[in-house]
């Protein structure tokens, strides 16, 4: 076997159970220094994963077997979680699809810019390998600039969103805030009686669209005491080992959840709020997050494909992380949220509700959560503000899931990735700003 290109790196190596919480990569989790293969060598085609039929026994991936999140593996998991859990569909309804606008700009690939706390310039197209894209689209005043597929993902795959999905419930939250169909300073317990005893009961809606909820939770993966564990076994939705005696769904473990601190006070990113959300949005509305996302958004937008969540054992979909999708489709949502809920001269959604997510949460509570990649950031309807000049706002997942909205630009991005590395610090430093000088490019040459 030839000699393959590697990149040192300290990632998190892994074996997984049978669901992913939060998509962060889950199961005796430990940091270590390594070497990893570069992006062109770790190309699941490449590589050969499930190709052939049947495929040769070391390139399998599948169940029961519990690595297929370890990397290089995950760089073809991530456009197959349909193959390896029980999803839910988003349905795009019967309509045909609208096809996007098209003005191409090779330029971009030539746009440079300087990584954070680097000195040499790079380029829009070095970065895409640098940061293992799989797919990414940029539209610019409602029209495709750029569009690019690698790896596992081609125009009609779908990829995990991991919690991007977020930004999709809380979006949906929002919109129920601005039309008055949910008080945003109602608490948890009086909407879900079954919470009222847990570290819920006495939080607002409001904190747990900013999560600033006290919670007795962490999600710290390489600690094997973390309540993430108890969360994934909860969540799993296969068949519980022998003398297991714990919660067995969503519910279930969100009724577990103690409290620690006050809310309010801190910001805390734990994906056990938006399925806390999730399941309010549900109480409120009579629809699953899946049913609402469908009728409130996907049949709406002209969406080329379907998008499914997973579930739990009882179909539960996974809030917090659950959603795969289509790029042109993530992209049309990144376009509706910069109209502010208008597609072709129709509102969708109030306009209040985009207008509340830009305006942001408390600053001085995500001041604590120390996020070093977004001095001055906030968070609100589970969206991540940046508070810069172009009054940026993103929705964030790991290992590189990204909608960046650029209102002064007009200008939407979305990319999907498999970085080897969960943490959006392994790639913000080549991708803030490379999204800020592409945002720069493109008004630069607007009319």
């Amino acid at each position: 076997m030839p000699h393959l290109p590697r990149r040192s790196i300290c990632i998190l190596t892994f074996v997984l159970p049978a669901v992913l919480v939060g998509w962060a990569p889950l199961a005796a989790a430990q940091a270590i220094n390594s070497e990893v293969l570069i992006a062109e060598e770790s190309d699941p085609n490449r590589l050969g994963w499930m190709q052939g039929f049947p495929p040769a026994p070391e390139r399998v991936i599948g169940q029961p077997d519990a690595n297929y999140f370890s990397f290089p593996k995950m760089r073809w998991t991530v456009c197959h979680f349909r193959e390896l859990l029980p999803t839910k569909q988003v349905s795009r309804g019967l309509g045909a699809p609208v096809p996007p606008a098209y003005a191409l700009d090779d330029a971009i690939n030539e746009v440079m810019f300087t990584p954070l706390d680097g000195n040499e310039p790079m380029s829009w197209q070095t970065s895409l390998n640098e940061n293992y894209t799989d797919g990414v689209l940029i539209l610019h005043q409602g029209q495709v600039v750029y569009e690019y597929y690698a790896g596992c993902l081609d125009e009609a795959g779908k990829h995990g969103a991991m919690s991007v999905t977020k930004s999709m419930t809380g979006l949906l939250g929002e919109i129920l805030v601005a039309e008055g169909a949910l008080d945003e300073k109602a608490l948890v317990g009086d909407i879900l009686p079954e919470l009222a005893d847990s570290a819920f009961g006495n939080a607002t809606v409001q904190q747990l669209l900013e999560m600033t909820t006290g919670l007795a939770y962490s999600e710290d993966y390489s600690d094997p005491n973390a309540e993430v564990w108890a969360y994934n076994a909860a969540a799993s939705p296969f068949p519980k080992p022998e003398g297991y005696s714990g919660p067995r769904t969503y519910y279930e473990y969100l009724a577990t959840v103690q409290p620690e601190g006050e809310h309010g006070q801190v910001f805390g990113y734990k994906t056990i709020n938006t399925d806390a959300l999730g399941w309010v949005i549900a109480r409120t509305t009579g629809e699953s997050v899946t049913s609402l996302l469908s009728s409130r958004i996907w049949q709406r937008i002209g969406a080329e494909q379907d998008a499914y969540f997973t579930v739990d054992s009882i179909g539960t979909p996974f809030a917090g992380g659950g959603l795969s999708a289509g790029l042109r489709d993530m992209a049309r949502v990144g376009q509706l949220v910069l109209n502010e809920g208008m597609i072709d001269d129709e509102r969708l959604f109030p306009a209040a509700a985009v207008e509340r997510i830009r305006q942001g949460g408390d600053r001085q509570a995500f001041a604590t959560a120390g996020y070093r990649t977004l001095p001055g950031g906030s968070y609100r309807g589970m969206w991540w503000m940046l508070h810069n000049d172009h009054g940026a706002f993103t929705a964030r997942g790991v290992h590189g899931q990204t909608i960046y909205i650029d209102p002064t630009a007009e200008m939407v991005i979305v990319r999907f990735a498999s970085h080897p590395m969960a943490s959006n610090a392994a790639n913000d430093p080549t991708s803030l700003p490379a999204y800020q000088a592409v945002a720069e490019y493109l008004l630069e040459k607007a009319p």
